[in-house]
């Protein structure tokens, strides 16, 4: 792909985000609260995971 191709699809992605961002604030937010949440359930198992094969 040529990289003038590339830095304009790059742009192209990011106005998106940015138009997304600005259209659609609730849900982006519910987005971002899953997305943390999924990590610190994840975080959380392993702990668990690690607390066991120590103990």
């Amino acid at each position: 792909m040529p990289p003038k191709l590339k830095k304009w699809l790059g742009y192209a992605l990011i106005a998106f985000v940015i138009f997304y961002l600005l259209t659609q604030p609730a849900t982006v937010g519910t987005l971002v609260l899953n997305v943390f949440a999924g990590l610190g359930g994840a975080a959380n198992s392993l702990s668990t995971f690690v607390n066991t094969i120590l103990l």
